[in-house]
């Protein structure tokens, strides 16, 4: 599975070359994610655009890792 950073609203992560409003918040991406890794289909997950010179104290990266976590462990 691949996801961009970006999927998610810039007010909950604005470290992504193309911050777009009306995206999605972590509820809505958690329960999706949940639900596609759960499929034996679901072999691997790949999240890119995130931009780490846009989080300088690592904040977002952390919450990104959390969401992660939540929607694998």
């Amino acid at each position: 599975m691949h996801v961009d950073a970006d999927v998610l609203d810039p007010t909950v992560m604005p470290a992504v070359d193309s911050p777009d409003p009306g995206g999605l918040d972590r509820p809505e991406v958690l329960e999706l994610l949940t639900v596609l890794c759960a499929s034996p289909r679901c072999v691997g997950l790949q999240l890119t655009v995130f931009d780490p010179d846009l989080d300088p104290d690592g904040a977002l990266a952390a919450s990104l890792a959390d969401l992660l976590v939540d929607v694998l462990g």
